[in-house]
């Protein structure tokens, strides 16, 4: 099962004089169980690019197929492919919109016409699973703090049994300790059910930290394609469009420069300490030995 996109390009007004790409030709294709990453600066194309992903955009040319199906076909069920490829926009407690949370979070297995008694066990279990509190099930959402936004929003989603979860800069706007709750909390869905996650940050420290597989997107196009260590290793052509490697990328990169014979392709701080230490370890065996 995959969500493949072949030759995808779409038109900002097209056939006027504000014709734009925010996509062109764009291949790629996300299996189910992936972790990737997309990263870009303001109007790289990646958010237009993840609403392509559920048929939310419809490409100006090229085509999108989810488990083999043309999803622009005349009898494809649209309506059904956004259940399962489940989106969370940037800001998705504007998401929420019933009275208490319990009911928000009812809303989307409600419209996959289950039975009630399943439609409350699912949202019992999504719930669960993004550690919301129970005290605060008939709580109204609009009272809630943003990381419990968040985690209401992200319910809803995960209430559908999607196969899918994209999450638009889900921990923005959120203190340091939020960001790190609601990502461990998305890692930990995607190791427990399976789920593939696309996830939008301009945080390179998070993406390094948590996928498997690193999008970057540039004036629309698909630049690199790889894992964190390959794409990060690429860190000046990154900087040449405005995005950055980790830190800790730049600081390895400065010993080496130094005389510090250390390799430079790790992405976070307990790597880079574990082969600094090994470094200083061996140097210290081989200042003993002469």
């Amino acid at each position: 099962m995959s969500i493949k996109l072949e030759h995808v390009t779409y038109l900002y007004g097209q056939g006027t004089v504000y014709e734009k790409y925010a996509l062109k030709d764009i291949n790629l294709e996300i299996k189910k169980g992936d972790f990737i990453g997309i990263a870009g600066h303001t109007g790289s194309g990646k958010s237009t690019l993840i609403q392509h992903l559920n048929g939310l955009e419809k490409a100006t040319s090229g085509k999108i197929t989810y488990d083999g199906q043309d999803i622009y076909a005349k009898d494809f069920d649209l309506d059904g492919l956004r259940m399962k490829v489940g989106l969370t926009f940037q800001y998705p407690e504007y998401q929420l919109f019933e009275a208490t949370v319990f009911e928000d979070v009812c809303f989307g297995p409600k419209n996959q016409k289950l039975p009630k008694e399943e439609i409350e066990r699912r949202a019992r279990e999504a719930l669960q699973l993004v550690g919301f509190p129970e005290e605060l099930y008939e709580k109204s959402p609009f009272q809630l703090s943003g990381g419990q936004k968040r985690r209401v929003a992200i319910a809803g989603v995960l209430a559908m049994q999607p196969d899918y979860l994209i999450l638009d800069e889900p921990a923005a706007g959120l203190d340091p300790i939020g960001r790190t709750e609601i990502l461990e909390q998305i890692k930990k869905l995607h190791e427990e059910k399976g789920i593939a996650v696309i996830l939008v940050s301009h945080s390179m420290e998070e993406l390094a930290k948590y996928v498997d597989r690193m999008i970057v997107m540039n004036q629309g196009e698909k630049v690199f394609d790889d894992t964190p260590k390959k794409v990060f290793s690429h860190y000046k052509e990154l900087e040449k469009i405005g995005l950055s490697a980790p830190a800790i990328t730049y600081v390895m990169e400065e010993l080496k420069q130094r005389g510090f014979p250390v390799r430079t392709d790790f992405l976070t701080i307990e790597e880079a300490k574990e082969e600094i230490l090994k470094v200083l370890s061996r140097k210290s065996k081989e200042g003993n030995n002469a």
